[in-house]
């Protein structure tokens, strides 16, 4: 078996890791749709969402 073919912790199907749509787990989950079906959430919507929030703490300290 080749070194970049990885097993979907999610669905259990075969997928090479470096065409994974995931952005953050792709030696984990064959797509973006397997990650949030397992975790119930993505990583890129977790820190995207922590990204927003930080820009307004700022917004109100300098205030």
């Amino acid at each position: 078996m080749q070194q970049h073919i990885r097993i979907c912790q999610h669905c259990g199907t075969p997928y090479d890791w470096r065409r994974s749509p995931s952005a953050f787990l792709k030696m984990t989950y064959c797509g973006s749709l397997c990650e949030k079906a397992d975790l119930g959430f993505t990583i890129e919507t977790l820190l995207r969402d922590f990204e927003y929030v930080r820009g307004e703490w700022r917004a109100l300290l300098a205030a």
